[in-house]
């Protein structure tokens, strides 16, 4: 088993300060507002976020389980400095994300409820800048954020009740609910690499992406090129990716009419292809 540390959410948050990724000053009130578009109050109330986080890593443990975690300690450093980037910016406050790399060449990425985000070796091998990077982490966040697996497992609170069902799940200490929580799990792990989300959930991630992007000073056309360069990577590497997900030319037709749509200039915004070219051959 490789090493399975991800760096710890104070180091991430002081070493954040040093990367300096902020959106362009005359729009910074209106993206934050579309970003922060997001769960309404009596939701958050209703719901039990430590039980989320805690079903998330178990999903996420499934998945390191599975492929295993990089050992590169400056690896995972610098995708958990661009993943914090993002999630300061994002809706979701009350959750602490984590960002690691799995050891695998498929090309490919994973979101966990609770804030736990992965991208494959095999998917940054294909990426050419910082951008596309921090649009992918921020598709996956924008699945986190809007609760797309919580939602479709039909976990939420019940009336007149502030704990969910998920932490009823999780909290009952009979064989039935241990059964229960371990159906959920492989229900939220058949998403992942077989039934994929539902098409309004991919392409609404998408448009978060855009958008995220955009709020923490990156270009969401970056996005739009890691698409068209993947679309054309065609075989095994792609194989789950490819299972899981629409169409490449409707997703990226769907990038460039939001971007078009909200008025997003590609190149009023920053690539950091050479920060994350430096980035990528330290590791090496």
């Amino acid at each position: 088993m490789t090493n399975q540390r991800v760096m710890p959410a104070y180091l991430c948050v002081l070493l954040l300060s040093l990367l300096p990724l902020n959106a362009l000053a005359g729009d910074d009130r209106a993206w934050r507002e579309r970003a922060s578009a997001g769960a309404t109050e009596a939701e958050t109330v209703n719901e039990d976020i430590n039980e989320e986080v805690n079903f998330g890593r178990e999903v996420a443990a499934r998945l390191i389980g599975r492929y295993g975690l990089s050992s590169d300690d400056q690896l995972t450093r610098y995708i958990n400095l661009v993943g914090q980037s993002l999630a300061r910016n994002g809706n979701r406050p009350e959750l602490k994300y984590h960002f690691a790399v799995l050891n695998t060449s498929d090309i490919n990425a994973y979101a966990s409820p609770g804030g736990y985000i992965f991208v494959t070796k095999g998917a940054l091998e294909k990426m050419q800048d910082e951008s596309e990077l921090a649009g992918v982490i921020a598709h996956e966040m924008t699945h986190v954020n809007e609760k797309h697996v919580v939602r479709e497992l039909g976990i939420r609170a019940t009336e007149g009740s502030a704990v969910s069902g998920l932490a009823r799940l999780i909290g009952g200490g009979t064989e039935t609910a241990r059964i229960a929580f371990s159906q959920a799990v492989e229900k939220a792990l058949d998403m992942l690499f077989k039934t994929g989300y539902k098409r309004e959930d991919e392409v609404q991630a998408d448009k978060g992406a855009v958008t995220l992007c955009a709020v923490a000073g990156y270009d969401p056309g970056g996005l739009v090129r890691y698409f068209q360069r993947i679309n054309t990577a065609k075989g095994k590497a792609t194989e789950v990716l490819d299972k899981t997900h629409p169409a490449y030319d409707a997703r990226i037709a769907l990038l460039k009419e939001t971007m078009t749509k909200e008025g997003i200039e590609s190149g009023a915004y920053k690539s950091f292809k050479e920060r994350f070219s430096a980035a990528l051959k330290q590791t090496k």
